[in-house]
């Protein structure tokens, strides 16, 4: 099984669990060995499944003010724990090729492993989402046909960015690209870099 074929089960995995229950405040069951790459990953989507819901009902039109500021200061804090998460797998892939020298005319990609990861643990929930949609007995027919339409783009999708996500592995590990890290370096959670933040500290 490649490394995306396993991502895309685990990721599978958490999306259907969550909505076992369906409840943004229930408590992750991590079904993987601590600290092991699996783990992380299911962790990964479990956040992003949650943050999904989240930014459904804060767009709840007649929501109370606020719970809708207390929902965007838990996406907010939602997106550092992802963002960490998929700084934390980038970390796991830098330690294994370490000691691999790139070629003299390696390139370097736009993305790393870690963000495309990111993006297919987004796609997942995507997929699960338009086949619900595709399906809903609710819907028009009108409905359902276009989001089938979308659900066969988002599989399509899913196909080439999983090959997309293995020959970038592959290449790493021949050398032919090399792999360099970059921090998000998110401002607006830290009161040293945000104005609002630390001009409030000064008064």
């Amino acid at each position: 099984m490649s490394f995306s074929e396993n991502a895309w089960k685990i990721f599978n995995l958490s999306v259907e669990n969550y909505h076992i229950n369906d409840d943004v405040d229930f408590i992750i069951e991590n079904p993987y060995s601590d600290s092991s790459l699996e783990q992380i990953l299911y962790a990964k989507n479990w956040i992003d499944s949650v943050q999904w819901h989240l930014e459904d009902i804060i767009r709840e039109d007649e929501i109370d003010p606020k719970l809708a500021l207390a929902l965007k200061r838990r996406i907010d804090a939602s997106n550092q724990k992802r963002t960490d998460l998929v700084e934390y797998v980038d970390n796991w892939f830098f330690d294994k090729y370490q000691n691999i020298e790139p070629k003299t005319d390696a390139k370097i990609n736009t993305e790393t492993i870690a963000w495309a990861v990111d993006r297919l643990s987004i796609l997942c929930l995507k997929v699960y989402h338009m086949r619900e949609e595709a399906l809903r007995e609710s819907a028009s027919e009108d409905h359902r046909i276009k989001c089938g339409q979308k659900l066969k783009v988002l599989l399509e999708q899913h196909i080439d960015l999983s090959k997309a996500i293995d020959q970038l592995i592959f290449d790493i590990e021949n050398g032919t690209v090399k792999m360099k890290l970059y921090k998000q370096m998110k401002m607006y959670n830290d009161e040293s870099l945000n104005p609002i933040l630390y001009q409030k500290i000064k008064k």
